[in-house]
This record gives structure tokens, sequence and C-alpha cells, in this order.
């Protein structure tokens, strides 16, 4: 597989581009917002548990169980999630179950199983 990159042989800047894209490109802290936001999505065990949170809500017990953890490693991988906002909690009783905070990230999901099983 090649492995250049291909790059321009000349030194020419297409100023209306860049100051198009310039007045389009959303401020640093929303960029480096975004790149936290994704970061979250580089933990496989993460990514199980959104998965299976994608299908159908499950309280700790359940997701420690499918994924063969235990309910201390799960609980501390929905606090990460649930600090970026990716899921939500509601109380029945003495059980807590969980779920993809909304739409959007189901999407994330799907896009992203997608884009991976188009190269299979």
């Amino acid at each position: 597989m090649d492995k250049r990159i291909d790059t321009c042989s000349c030194n020419i800047i297409h100023d209306e581009i860049v100051n198009a894209v310039k007045k389009k490109m959303p401020e640093e802290e929303v960029l480096f917002d975004l790149a936290e936001f994704f970061k979250v999505f580089g933990d496989s065990t993460r990514i199980k548990i959104m998965y299976a949170l994608f299908e159908h809500e499950m309280c700790v017990c359940d997701i420690a169980a499918l994924l063969n953890m235990t309910q201390s490693a799960v609980s501390h991988q929905l606090r990460v999630l649930k600090q970026a906002r990716l899921v939500k909690y509601r109380k029945e009783g003495k059980i807590v179950y969980y779920s993809l905070n909304d739409d959007h990230i189901k999407d994330i999901v799907k896009e992203g199983l997608e884009h991976i099983n188009e190269g299979r």
C-alpha cells in the first residue's frame, strides 16, 4: 500500500476558498469540545456499552453480565458516558436503568458501524 501523501507542487493559495471555509469554521473552543466528545468513543468497552444500550435500556447488573465485566468497571464507564451526555438513567425502585441519551447518539453509533462495514 502506498503511504505517500500527495501534496501540491505549486505554492498558490486560493484565498476565496480559504476565506469561505474560515467563515464557517467553528470557534476553537467548540472544536476542542468536539474532539473531547469523540475521545469518549475511543474505548471499545464504552462502544460495547453504547451498542448494548442502542438495543435496549439496561441496568448495571445486566450490562456487567452481558460484557463479562464487574459492576464496578461498568459503573466507571457509565460515569464517563454520563459526563459526556451520551447516556441517561432512570430509577425504578432500587434499580437504575441506563439508556442512550437521545437519537443523536444512536445515529453516531449507526453511522460509525455503517462506515466500518463498508470496507468489509
